[in-house]
């Protein structure tokens, strides 16, 4: 498959999800919203659980006069950003640049039950403490 087929058959599949997310109402997408607050380099809450198979819109709030990042994965997907080979983020759900005072919203459907950290790995941020953990569960 040639490069633009594979992304106008993704660009394709990625409007029937939102297109089937819409037709919910915007009632179901609200208990499946979390906020996580951004202040003094740290995230709040820190340890969050969610369910598998289900989408889930995060609000990151940074009130910080720094920027951050939020960055979801295993341990594997951590080792890779901590070389910072990416200065911003936002292609992908799991990977969020938040400019300073600044609120940006990502859906993320977790489709296997496991434990991931999210971490901003901006100099010396993870070091500080800017770590948590969503813990997804097979319910």
């Amino acid at each position: 498959m040639t490069r633009r087929r594979w992304l106008a058959a993704a660009s394709l599949v990625g409007l029937m999800v939102i297109a089937m997310g819409a037709g919910r109402g915007a009632a179901d997408m609200s208990d499946r919203t979390i906020e996580i607050d951004i202040h003094y380099s740290r995230f709040t809450p820190g340890t969050l659980t969610v369910p598998a198979g289900a989408p889930i819109r995060f609000v990151l709030v940074n009130g910080d006069p720094i920027d951050h990042e939020w960055i979801v994965g295993d341990a594997a997907a951590h080792e890779r950003h901590r070389t910072g080979t990416e200065p911003t983020h936002g292609a992908r759900p799991t990977e969020q640049s938040i400019p300073a005072g600044t609120t940006v919203e990502t859906v993320v459907t977790f489709e296997t039950p496991g434990t991931f950290s999210y971490i901003c790995h901006l100099p010396q941020h993870e070091a500080y403490g800017m770590v948590g953990t969503i813990v997804v569960t097979g319910d």
